[in-house]
């Protein structure tokens, strides 16, 4: 699946075929589980729109943290052009929520950048090596943010 997944053809089709998918498993079985997560951990993110206001559920894979409290999301957007739309969200609206196996928890995202991301990078590769593939295929810097539980 990683060579694949590696592909520009999957760069075309996953983009419309996986979140739909996602989102139908995600309502068929109450958010106890996402298609994609056979492959790699995944959250449902709920972010505010950037400029509408509105809530925005994206399924995104994700790489939890070492402690167990937060995840990393990566905006590759499968290697295309172009950040993907929820990372706007993000950096409009830090306050979001993710359902993690069936349960929603509010969190703040915070976009890594520096040293800090560059660290977090190596560990992405090492989690997902098709992320190397999406960078190369792109001039921009892939956004990488850390989502942390709030209280």
């Amino acid at each position: 699946m990683r060579k694949v997944s590696s592909t520009r053809g999957f760069a075309k089709v996953a983009p419309h075929v996986v979140p739909a998918l996602d989102r139908a498993v995600h309502r068929l079985t109450r958010g106890k589980l996402l298609l994609s997560a056979l492959m790699l951990p995944g959250v449902i993110l709920t972010s505010t729109g950037a400029r509408s206001g509105l809530p925005r559920r994206t399924p995104l894979a994700c790489m939890p943290t070492p402690d167990g409290l937060g995840w990393t999301l990566v905006g590759s957007n499968f290697g295309r052009p172009g950040h993907p739309a929820w990372t706007t969200n993000l950096l409009a609206h830090p306050d979001a929520d993710v359902n993690w196996k069936g349960t929603d928890i509010p969190i703040t995202a915070r976009l890594l950048t520096g040293e800090e991301r560059a660290a977090v990078w190596q560990d992405l590769l090492a989690f997902w090596p098709p992320y190397a593939t999406y960078q190369a295929r792109v001039e921009r810097e892939i956004r990488v943010f850390r989502l942390e539980r709030r209280t």
